[in-house]
């Protein structure tokens, strides 16, 4: 009887191996795909895009043999594909072990053509096994572009919204040469290359959403396209001048604006007229003894907002200037820096005006969201005149206009939804920004609008 159980429990164990190292061949066998669909944000010609994934899960207790995973486009997709690490347009007779899975890396490469408007590009993959046939459907908007690889603009130059510009490298427009950009233009930066401005850049959109100037990362692919610090952003150099911004809006950088040294003649080195900074990691506006006049500008969610050093002259007019902490920037830094000195504590006179601004900040650590500094004794002059901010000590050194800014009342914008990464800088019905400006000559706000003369709201925006 012992030499008989044992027989048995040794065929037991060698029907259990031979099960195990089976395939099985069942139609109903438990087999997870992991995507359905596998689609892409725009993709520009020859740019190529990141690549996806999707998991072919073997759930049983034996072998499964895929016959096939094919590409149906064969080898004149614009698709290219990798099976458990083999680069390929069909690969057959592919095994799974009990309980394992394999990886499918799919990459779509776009090639030029003369299409100004998005196009789709569709293809499948066909997964086989035990006469089953099932798809997995691969889906990208395409788009055709001016590509530019360290570009120098070394003559006077107007780009038209005919297609998009994609900067693969630097962009350095040179000194006494004007870069003039049309309303609708879409300019599409890489992570490394900066915009570098020794002449001019003139900017002009329209008030219209399709009508703005955008510039942002050339990364659209979720969660990539809202990341802050995706492109370096734009420098104007001390040889620049008079630089013009209308309805553009910069977003996603490292630094949007850096500006150094004043202007060579009596013109601000910077103008921005109803423009839009949003989500840069470092600075929205970082400026060294410069000069900006600013007007219905928003300057939102960037790790500082407004960093005005060294001196310099400034003129920020109905603007609003808000940071709520979020998973991507953490609100630590105020969102208003005014001093006249640098890190080596140089100093230059400081003549700024800040009329009708709002300087809010959100679920972060900072209690004065406006800070003012002065050493030495070179010329100092900080205005405020009407404002809304958040402060816990009102700075010194400045000058205040009555009445005294609107201390610690939250301006009530529209819709805040940090998680959602959703915000709304409109002002709601009863703000306490409301009505509370003094006349300051601009007739319209950031969207355009006509804006009250006498009793304007605070901030970018009029209700």
């Amino acid at each position: 009887m012992k030499t008989a159980g044992t027989l048995l429990v040794i065929s037991l164990l060698f029907l259990f191996s031979c099960r195990k190292d089976s395939f099985i061949n069942s139609p109903d066998a438990a087999v997870t795909i992991t995507a359905d669909t596998i689609k892409y944000d725009t993709v520009f010609p020859t740019a190529g895009s990141v690549t996806q994934q999707f998991k072919i899960i073997n759930e049983n207790k034996q072998k499964l043999l895929l016959s096939s995973v094919k590409l149906m486009g064969g080898a004149g997709s614009a698709y290219k594909m990798n099976v458990d690490g083999i680069a390929t347009t069909d690969a057959s007779n592919i095994e799974i072990a009990a309980n394992d899975s394999i990886y499918v890396f799919v990459q779509v490469n776009v090639n030029p053509n003369a299409a100004n408007l998005p196009f789709v590009i569709r293809d499948s993959i066909q997964v086989n096994y035990n006469g089953n046939k099932r798809m997995v459907q691969l889906e990208a908007w395409g788009q055709n572009a001016h590509f530019l690889r360290n570009k120098q603009v070394l003559t006077d130059e107007t780009w038209t919204n005919d297609l998009p510009y994609v900067l693969l490298g630097f962009l350095h427009v040179n000194p006494n040469v004007k870069l003039t950009i049309e309303k609708g233009c879409r300019i599409y930066v890489h992570a490394d290359a900066p915009i570098i401005i020794d002449g001019s850049l003139s900017v002009y959109g329209l008030k219209d959403s399709i009508n703005r100037v955008y510039f942002r990362g050339d990364r659209m692919d979720d969660p990539y396209k809202d990341f802050p610090a995706s492109w370096p952003g734009i420098f104007f150099a001390a040889s620049s001048k008079d630089n013009v911004m209308e309805y553009a809006v910069i977003k996603n950088s490292f630094q949007s604006i850096a500006l150094e040294d004043p202007s060579s003649n009596i013109n601000p080195k910077l103008t921005l007229n109803q423009c839009i900074i949003d989500n840069s990691y470092d600075a929205g506006i970082i400026a060294s003894n410069s000069s900006i006049a600013a007007t219905n500008c928003l300057f939102s969610n960037c790790g500082k907002n407004i960093a005005l050093i060294k001196g310099g002259t400034y003129r920020f007019t109905h603007c609003t200037v808000a940071t709520y902490s979020s998973t991507f920037i953490d609100h630590k830094n105020p969102v208003l820096t005014v001093f006249n000195y640098d890190g080596s504590n140089a100093t230059a006179p400081l003549d700024a005006i800040f009329r009708n601004c709002i300087f809010w900040g959100d679920n972060g650590v900072v209690e004065n969201e406006v800070v003012v500094d002065k050493k030495g004794s070179t010329a100092f002059s900080v205005t405020f005149n009407q404002a809304l901010w958040k402060v816990k000590t009102a700075p010194s050194n400045i000058t205040v206009v009555n009445p005294a800014p609107i201390n610690n009342s939250a301006p009530q914008f529209d819709s805040i939804n940090t998680s959602r990464h959703y915000y709304d800088f409109h002002l709601k019905a009863g703000s306490p920004a409301e009505n509370k400006g003094t006349g300051a000559g601009i007739v319209i706000d950031m969207d355009g609008k006509p804006r009250s003369t006498t009793q304007p709201d605070l901030g970018c925006y009029e209700r």
